[in-house]
C-alpha cells in the first residue's frame, strides 16, 4: 500500500479524497489503511468515506453501517436506484451498473468538494483486466494507478494496486475486519470470475505466472504502470 502511494505519487498536500466503500474486503481495508496513513503522515490531506447504496436491502445496509462504526470509519451514505435500473434494462447489466456507479460517485465527490476518488482495485484486478482486454477486445491496456478525468476535474487513484488479493484476504482475517460479501446478482458468474479462475490455474501450472503478467505491465509502461 505504502509503496504504491509513493511510487505513483497518489496523495499530495491539500488533497480531499473520496474513499469509495462498497463494504467488501478490498474497499474496507483500503479505507482503514488510508485512515491510518492520514493519522501518521506528515502530508496533510482530508478523507471523506463515501458509501453508495445501489439498492441494498435493509439488512445489508445496516451491516455496512455497523461494520464502519466498529472500525471507527465515519461514512457518508447516499442512495441510488442502480440495481433496479440495471436489472430491468435490455443492455448488459454489468456494463450499465458500472457506468452508473461511476457517474453517481463522481457527482457526489464533486458535491463534497473532493479532488480525488480512491478505488479499491488491487494487483489481481489489474492482471485480470489486462488479460480480459487482450483476449476479449484485442487490445493491450489496463486501468491506471492514477487517472485524471478532465471532464470532471477529478483524479482517480488506486492505492491497493500493488497488493495481491491473497494478501488482502489474509490481512482482513488476521485483523478480524468485518466485511460484506458482494450483493451483485451476477457475482461469481462473470467474465472476470472466469478470467480469475484461468489465471489461478495458469499460476498453479507455471509458478510465477501472475508476477510475470504484472511485470509485463510495468516493463511495458502500460497504462501508467
Amino acid at each position: 500500500f505504502i509503496v504504491a502511494v509513493k511510487r505513483y505519487e497518489l496523495i499530495q498536500a491539500g488533497d480531499k479524497i473520496a474513499v469509495c466503500i462498497s463494504g467488501g474486503k478490498d474497499s474496507m481495508l483500503m479505507a482503514k489503511l488510508l485512515q491510518e496513513l492520514q493519522r501518521h503522515s506528515e502530508v496533510p490531506f482530508e478523507l471523506v468515506y463515501l458509501v453508495m447504496d445501489p439498492g441494498y436491502n435493509e439488512i445489508n445496509r445496516q451491516k455496512i453501517e455497523s461494520n464502519a462504526a466498529l472500525l471507527h470509519i465515519p461514512i457518508t451514505v447516499f442512495e441510488t436506484n442502480i440495481f433496479d435500473v440495471a436489472n430491468n434494462s435490455d443492455k448488459s447489466p454489468c456494463y450499465l451498473c458500472a457506468r452508473m456507479r461511476r457517474g453517481h460517485l463522481y457527482k457526489k465527490a464533486q458535491e463534497l468538494g473532493c479532488n480525488k476518488i480512491a478505488l479499491g482495485h488491487h494487483y489481481d484486478d489489474a492482471i485480470e483486466t489486462f488479460i480480459m482486454n487482450l483476449f476479449q477486445e484485442g487490445r493491450v491496456g489496463c486501468f491506471q494507478p492514477v487517472t485524471y478525468l478532465s471532464r470532471k476535474d477529478l483524479t482517480m487513484i488506486r492505492p491497493m494496486v500493488m497488493a495481491e488479493e491473497s494478501m488482502i484476504s489474509a490481512a482482513v482475517r488476521h485483523e478480524g475486519l468485518p466485511v460484506v460479501k458482494s450483493k451483485c446478482p451476477a457475482d461469481g458468474n462473470t467474465n472476470r470470475e472466469k478470467t480469475k479462475e484461468w489465471i489461478r490455474m495458469m499460476d498453479k501450472e507455471s509458478k510465477g505466472f501472475k508476477k510475470r503478467l504484472y511485470g509485463a505491465l510495468e516493463r511495458g509502461h502500460i497504462s501508467g504502470f
